[in-house]
């Protein structure tokens, strides 16, 4: 898996205003999820981004492991730790690589969030990174995974969704569209482009650009993915009319 090296540069104008903070981004799990921990409970981030969830529960005074495949994505991550005065151990891994650097059930809770599972190649690459992730949880322990309703991006075909509004960070605003290319077999590989076209004081617009691939599957197909894995549905946002669920399984104790 590879992707988000120029977007790593412009990924705030990607994040909603609701998560854009290490705070709020921390905010939105901790009542449901992460305020059931314990203290000094260990926790994994393995698709980081530019690390607002991961820094915002390393500041609740959680052991967190951030790791993303994107080097862009860490350092930024490590930046955002280092400006907020919190420990954090930032790692540069794909969801297979994970095994590899972190020991098998030694975490409390692990977070897969912002649609970052669509990336996965295929069911056998989507497999592979549930698999990893279970391995790394305590028996009992529970993984978050945030996705898309892939049937309802499927449905609506290739197209180009251009935002409404500008986006404004740091002073700066930023118009962002979206081409979803589309193939008409659930299996092949699809293709997102994203562009931010950021706005100059001197009113230029310079964009930039990533070309991602991508992967969709269906929510019963993920369902039964997790089972295989030892993972086991405790809670549940999807609905068939949502843009998006959240997804809340635990590790069997077996």
């Amino acid at each position: 898996m590879a992707g988000y090296g120029a977007l790593s540069d412009v990924y705030e104008w990607l994040i909603g205003d609701d998560r854009l903070t290490p705070a709020k981004a921390a905010a939105v799990y901790y009542s449901d999820v992460v305020g059931s921990l314990p203290p000094n409970a260990r926790v994994l981030d393995c698709a980081c981004g530019t690390g607002q969830l991961a820094v915002g529960l390393a500041s609740l005074g959680l052991d967190v492991v951030a790791a993303d495949a994107s080097s862009g994505m860490v350092r930024r991550t490590e930046k955002a730790a280092d400006e907020q005065g919190v420990s954090l151990r930032a790692l540069r891994a794909s969801w297979d690589e994970l095994p590899d650097h972190l020991e098998d059930s030694t975490f409390d809770l692990v977070f897969c969030v912002g649609n970052s599972l669509g990336h996965a190649e295929g069911a056998a690459g989507r497999l592979t990174a549930l698999e990893a992730m279970s391995r790394l949880l305590n028996p009992g322990g529970r993984l978050v995974l945030h996705s898309r309703n892939w049937e309802l991006v499927r449905s609506a075909g290739s197209r180009v969704d251009v935002r409404d509004r500008l986006i404004r960070r740091d002073e700066r605003d930023a118009v962002v569209s979206y081409y979803w290319q589309i193939e008409q077999r659930w299996e092949q590989e699809h293709f997102l482009e994203i562009v931010v076209a950021q706005i100059e004081p001197d009113g230029a617009v310079r964009a930039c650009s990533e070309r991602l691939s991508i992967w969709p599957y269906r929510y019963e197909d993920l369902v039964a993915q997790l089972r295989s894995v030892g993972l086991t549905v405790q809670s549940t946002t999807f609905d068939p009319e949502s843009d998006g669920y959240l997804v809340v399984a635990s590790r069997d104790q077996a």
